[in-house]
């Protein structure tokens, strides 16, 4: 692991996003909540928060965090026939939380998969990405546009 015992504490901010597209009557349960195994995007939120908090268990060299607050955000896109998922994850520490709002976003949209699969097993996850870093010696990060 790379040694963090020097740097200062400083609140750290992480926002990563991603989406999962499906078909529309895939869509459309999610959105309607009729879902066989209940409220998708309610156990997503648990899931994204479960592993943000365990993300060192799941990332090699990741160092565990003592998070502050992980909040989860869905958008429906009906266009698109997706759900964007966008996560914020928040620590006063030594490094970075850009790891844990990745892994919570991976796993909001794998648990989105999981409860949907029976209706359908093409759905497509794309886009995990970071998309807002602030605290710490680097300062604050916004990707270029």
């Amino acid at each position: 692991m790379v040694d963090v015992g020097t740097k200062a504490e400083t609140t750290r901010i992480a926002r990563a996003s991603g989406r999962i597209l499906m078909q529309a009557t895939t869509f459309e349960s999610i959105r309607s909540g009729s879902a066989k195994k209940g409220d998708v995007l309610g156990i997503a939120r648990i899931a994204a928060i479960q592993a943000a908090k365990r993300t060192a268990d799941l990332i090699p060299l990741c160092h565990p965090l003592q998070l502050t607050h992980v909040d989860t955000a869905f958008e429906l896109d009906a266009k698109a026939c997706c759900v964007i998922c966008t996560i914020t994850a928040e620590t006063i520490g030594r490094t970075g939380v850009e790891m844990e709002a990745m892994t919570a976003t991976a796993a909001a949209l794998l648990t989105i998969y999981d409860m949907c699969k029976a209706i359908d097993r093409g759905m497509v996850i794309d886009g995990i990405r970071l998309i807002e870093k602030a605290g710490g010696k680097s300062g604050h990060w916004l990707p270029p546009t």
